[in-house]
């Protein structure tokens, strides 16, 4: 915990108030996400077959959850770190047409998340993916999309204020839209958390576009799996990438605070591109990954938003224990009991 999360701070809303909250957020923002996006609630595994090629890499080096089904054989499954390719397989399965797409809630553990006040063991998410036709693969497509889930979010925002002494709107009306490369160049000599503290702070909301191809100082923003955003086409500003980080500038933190990622998905081309940069063409083997090379999956858009990120940003929490119920050291639990953190 930093000096500035914890000076002064007091919850706005007490715990019973805080249950409400959440509950309101989660029931009326997917509902309206998906009257804009055009999306239907589907079910969602907790846990999928080892081996299918469709869990998520995330950066490649996150261990899953794993194990043994008995009643297969002691076959091997992986609980999901997140739905980013079941999504797109889903889509296909259900023939969804273009401009059609789906939402479900995403339950997922990933064991290697480092502890912060801003990061546990469990991860919930909207996940949502959308049919879209072979010309919507453009950056004007992503960012009305993106435009779209924005004015979702500060809808919520003013409801909340309405509803909830206290709880003050700090989003500006639009989100502002720039290319990591952009980022680059204005702080040369940042770090990529330094550069997205920067952008958030000046802006106050940012879709950051390119994570995940390199930049023109040989490294990239951060790092994506190879196989499901397409973050190697080059797109009409002339930079690489067709997808990017919804951030938002967080007044309790005062830091940069990641809601989103998402973007247009890989095509069989760029995924050949991405699986031999990643050195993983292996993969081509799996089952999702062929079905996409042959020409079986729906092109297709789409990410995941987190639900207690949104909901800490939106109750105006200082840690995300205080909008879910995880898992906490005796040292964490003790401390935040000291300096007046509820966690739940």
């Amino acid at each position: 915990m930093t000096s500035t999360q914890t000076q002064g701070y007091q919850s706005i809303l007490d715990r019973r108030a805080t249950e409400a909250a959440l509950d309101y957020i989660k029931t009326n923002f997917p509902k309206r996400l998906s009257e804009k996006l055009n999306l239907f609630k589907v079910s969602c595994p907790v846990a999928i077959i080892d081996g299918t090629g469709i869990n998520d890499d995330l950066n490649g080096i996150e261990r899953p959850v794993r194990f043994p089904i008995k009643n297969q054989g002691d076959k091997s499954a992986v609980v999901v770190h997140s739905l980013a390719k079941w999504k797109r397989w889903t889509l296909s399965q259900l023939n969804f047409p273009k401009g059609e797409g789906i939402i479900t809630d995403m339950r997922a553990l990933r064991p290697d998340e480092d502890y912060s006040p801003i990061h546990s063991l469990y991860v919930d998410q909207w996940d949502w993916e959308k049919s879209i036709d072979a010309n919507d693969r453009n950056l004007n497509y992503l960012k009305s999309t993106v435009e779209s889930i924005y004015e979702t979010i500060k809808e919520i925002e003013v409801s909340l204020f309405e509803q909830y002494q206290g709880l003050t709107p700090s989003l500006p009306e639009k989100i502002h839209m720039m290319h990591s490369e952009e980022l680059l160049r204005d702080f040369p000599n940042a770090t990529p958390k330094e550069r997205e503290f920067e952008a958030a702070k000046k802006y106050g909301a940012v879709f950051l576009i390119g994570i995940g191809g390199k930049l023109s100082n040989g490294e990239s923003h951060d790092g994506r799996a190879p196989d499901y955003d397409d973050w190697s086409s080059i797109n009409t500003d002339g930079y690489v990438g067709l997808n990017g980080d919804i951030l938002v500038w967080n007044p309790v933190l005062q830091n940069s605070f990641e809601l989103s990622s998402m973007g247009i998905r890989v095509n069989s081309e760029s995924l050949e591109n991405q699986l031999e940069i990643a050195g993983a063409s292996s993969r081509k083997s799996l089952l999702f990954h062929k079905s996409l090379l042959e020409g079986k999956l729906t092109e297709s858009i789409g990410g995941g938003i987190g639900q207690s990120r949104l909901c800490m940003f939106l109750l105006q929490k200082t840690h995300i224990g205080e909008v879910q119920a995880g898992i906490w050291s005796e040292e964490i639990i003790t401390t935040c009991k000291e300096i007046g953190i509820d966690l739940i």
